[in-house]
């Protein structure tokens, strides 16, 4: 059996911690969640193996595909709260006004609960878009970008409350 690829192995530890809770780290389980996620992508891995140009594109439909995964997980379970927020999703997401205003919507849906995960996606593109170059001025900005979501959630967060903080 040949070795696993980069890529795959950083998908497998993404998905070994998302799903950490569910699987106790147990790796085989984590290799059976990426398993399903890939078997859902077959098309687009198919594409990508054809047009290695689209790694980027198959990249980012897996995480999509693993933060869907993980939001209809946390249904099942009523005590933790879970929220998901796609810096991508608009081209103005990342800044600093809206991305305030999106978070504190999920911030506001985790208050009741006393364990809750915010999922963070995309917000690395957002500032250095593929096929660009990492700038010192991006980078700067993306940095940025991490230190207000960590500033904020923290002080949104309730006090005693454990709130999981994961950035894809």
């Amino acid at each position: 059996m040949p070795s696993p690829s980069r890529a795959e192995l950083r998908r497998l530890h993404l998905i070994n911690a998302l799903f950490a809770h569910a699987t106790g780290d147990d790796l085989y389980l984590a290799q059976q969640i990426q398993g399903a996620i890939t078997f859902s992508l077959a098309e687009l891995a198919r594409q990508t193996a054809a047009h290695p140009e689209f790694a980027a594109k198959y990249d980012a439909a897996f995480n999509a595909a693993a933060a869907d995964l993980l939001a209809r997980l946390f249904r099942h379970f009523p005590r933790r709260g879970f929220f998901h927020w796609d810096a991508s999703l608009t081209p103005a997401s990342a800044t600093p006004l809206f991305a305030r205003a999106e978070l504190m919507v999920g911030l506001r849906q985790l208050v009741p609960f006393h364990q809750s995960t915010l999922l963070v996606t995309n917000l690395r593109p957002a500032f250095v878009p593929a096929g660009r170059r990492t700038t010192p001025k991006r980078q700067r900005e993306y940095e940025a970008a991490l230190a207000f979501v960590r500033d904020l959630a923290a002080a949104r967060t309730v006090r005693g409350s454990e709130l999981n903080l994961l950035f894809l």
